[in-house]
């Protein structure tokens, strides 16, 4: 990174921050999430072909789609060991390797069993990717920008999740085997986030608590003030005194950490079980249930994807104005009311138009709530002591989520017809309003020292 840009803004605190720098590494972290959109966008553009080329069913469809999400979990449970015991950096540069590896696993495989098994490996990546990059931002970032700066990974998801539906889009008549290509091309961004994460600092949070004052204080230093660092220091050290050096999961489950851990692994699961990602995962198959061909499915892809790109960034820009709570109150709420009309419109085979506005109705209220905020409240509830494993727990759940939803939409679709699972989701959503309504606190413009004192309270 150019450690020499320095573009000094001050809060109402009277603390100054290079916002410049600060952005420079969340960006690169957040690389990361390039990587999670590109696999989990690129499976929509490739199932048509997949499906021939392999002659899957509705139950293998669903596993071969969710199979990324296992790995994932397994990327998270990995992920919080060596985070919490090496740091955050080392981390973040095994999960590029890792993905770039089986991105051309996948391009290259030979049966479906190959695949499958190259698509969980990748998962391995993205599942780090998924809980590091958001951790590893909160930890860089100043209370005043946290809120944004962790939405970067979110705003990195959806450009990867464009990007892959725009290349799939322009390359999918280019015959039978081009879903290799589809898959291989992952190697190009891996690449890039590897070599940009060479050059990250390591988090300055992780190393006070590894005993590396000195290090932590000089990166303290580049980020913010020296009044900022000394602040920082001095609450981060009065946050792990309370607490054991060494982090067993045991301690992510004590009575203390309770309230905050489940309110972290329900949006967690809200967030994929609110069934968006059917959305993005099978596109296709919801725009062949009204006769759409095969052109007409994957332009919605890159439709979907413009969307989420530019609601995204109006997340950005309210999430730490409006704040956390408000944002997903609306759209839980909203997507409850867009379900209920999409689900009609599908039941009545409704032109594809229709279907289209209402798809991008929901989209659009995802990218503004739960897809962005959700990732910022489970970076910022956590303890110091234990933030990296209980931050792969909650998460862990949310890969789960994410398996159980797409696993079982083909097979509900084939039994219920492909609008009866979405009356199922607008009654999570209900769900989710109702708890987040009575549960959620709201986190922003408080340091990450404050909020756990105020997620022990409760």
């Amino acid at each position: 990174m150019n450690h020499s840009i320095h573009i000094p803004v001050t809060d109402q605190a009277g603390m100054k921050y290079n916002h410049g720098y600060i952005l420079g590494i969340s960006f690169v972290s957040a690389l990361g999430g390039y990587l999670f959109g590109f696999d989990f966008a690129v499976i929509s553009g490739a199932l048509p072909f997949l499906r021939n080329t392999f002659g899957l069913t509705s139950w293998w469809e669903g596993f071969l789609t969710g199979s990324l999400a296992l790995g994932c979990i397994a990327g998270c449970l990995v992920a919080g060991k060596i985070s919490d015991k090496y740091g955050r950096k080392p981390g973040l540069i095994m999960a590029a390797g890792i993905f770039a590896l089986s991105s051309l696993g996948m391009a290259f495989s030979g049966n479906l069993l190959i695949f499958i098994v190259m698509r969980f490996s990748a998962g391995i990546g993205v599942g780090m990717a998924s809980m590091l990059s958001p951790l590893y931002i909160a930890e860089v970032s100043p209370a005043s920008v946290r809120g944004r700066n962790v939405a970067i990974n979110q705003l990195t998801i959806v450009i990867g999740i464009l990007i892959t539906n725009l290349i799939n889009y322009f390359i999918a008549d280019q015959g039978g085997d081009v879903w290799r290509w589809m898959f291989g091309l992952g190697v190009v961004p891996s690449l890039l986030f590897l070599i940009g994460v060479i050059f990250l600092p390591e988090s300055p949070r992780w190393l006070i608590k590894d005993g590396q004052n000195s290090k932590a204080e000089a990166i303290l230093k580049k980020i913010g003030s020296k009044p900022y660092a000394d602040q920082v220091m001095t609450d981060v050290k009065s946050s792990l005194s309370a607490g054991p050096i060494k982090v067993s999961y045991r301690d992510v489950f004590a009575k203390k950490v309770r309230p905050a851990l489940i309110i972290g692994i329900v949006l967690a699961v809200f967030q994929q079980l609110c069934g968006i990602n059917v959305v993005f995962n099978y596109t296709s198959t919801i725009f062949q249930a009204v006769g759409a061909d095969l052109n007409r499915q994957l332009f919605e892809t890159v439709a979907i994807g413009i969307v989420n790109l530019l609601f995204t960034l109006l997340a950005m820009w309210q999430v730490d104005k409006l704040g956390r709570k408000p944002l997903m109150l609306a759209g839980s709420f909203g997507l409850m009311l867009v379900y209920v009309v999409l689900a009609l419109l599908l039941q009545e085979k409704a032109a594809a138009l229709w279907v289209s506005i209402f798809v991008l109705a929901a989209i659009g209220l995802y990218a503004t709530s739960l897809a962005p905020v959700t990732w910022v409240v489970i970076s910022e509830i956590f303890p110091n002591q234990i933030r990296g494993a209980a931050s792969s727990v909650a998460i862990v759940c949310l890969w789960l989520a994410y398996f159980i939803l797409v696993f079982t939409f083909p097979v509900l679709a084939e039994y219920l017809g492909t609008y009866g699972p979405f009356y199922l989701y607008s009654a999570i959503c209900l769900f989710g309003f109702v708890f987040i309504m009575v549960k959620v606190k709201e986190t922003k413009g408080q340091t990450l020292e404050q909020l756990e004192q105020t997620f022990n309270e409760q």
